[in-house]
């Protein structure tokens, strides 16, 4: 099977990021952004692999100067995670702002106020193409140390509200609920150009972990 075509949005308009002299020099307009970057690395990931693509190549691609490349990702593998760096800010936000009548309702009710942002017009690339990236040893420490920031979020917020429960039930809680958001994000992916949204796949992964964890730490 063929892998799906790439899903990131075409730029659409100017940022207002900060450019350098030499990427007035390459004839690009003062619209440099981190998505801009991103359709370059992409479309460079598909052409040469992973591997194969240096950050030079990329800042070429997208008309900028490396010294911009670095004014939004510390490394080539952050290209990936724009969505989940974003993810991070969306769920510490939602459970800011939640009031739950449980911890576990709360942290469901805040992963699916994330899952709105996703739809099919929005997948997140490594998802999709994660087969032509081969096992890249950087990529994969990259998405560990974002997902351990996502646990830790979620450890805080149980912790915090049902401070009875025990550490070991709180982690244990925090990756379970982790563990079926990756796992609902892959049946979505998988799903083809017909998935439609991502939060009735969410969903269907969260309530029972949710369920579950209710009657642990709230008995």
């Amino acid at each position: 099977m063929n892998p799906e075509l790439p899903t990131y949005a075409p730029i659409r308009a100017a940022t207002g990021a900060k450019v350098g002299k030499s990427d007035a020099v390459r004839g690009r307009p003062q619209a440099s952004s981190r998505e801009m970057l991103q359709e370059a690395a992409f479309e460079l990931f598909l052409e040469n692999s992973y591997a194969k693509t240096t950050v030079e190549q990329i800042a070429n691609r997208a008309g900028v100067s490396r010294n911009t490349f670095f004014n939004y990702f510390a490394g080539k593998s952050d290209v990936f995670w724009v969505d989940l760096d974003v993810s991070l800010d969306l769920l510490n936000a939602a459970l800011d702002s939640s009031e739950p009548s449980s911890v576990m309702g709360g942290i469901r009710s805040a992963l699916l106020e994330v899952g709105r942002h996703f739809g099919p017009s929005r997948v997140p690339w490594a998802l999709t193409q994660y087969a032509l990236i081969g096992s890249v040893h950087e990529l994969q420490a990259s998405a560990i140390t974002r997902l351990t920031a996502h646990a830790r979020l979620l450890d805080e917020y149980i912790v915090d509200r049902a401070p009875l429960a025990g550490e070991a039930s709180a982690r244990a809680a925090a990756y379970a609920v982790l563990g079926a958001t990756i796992a609902a994000a892959q049946s979505w992916a998988n799903a083809g150009t017909g998935r439609g949204e991502f939060e009735p796949y969410l969903d269907a992964a969260l309530s029972p972990v949710c369920e579950a964890f209710s009657r642990i730490l709230e008995p």
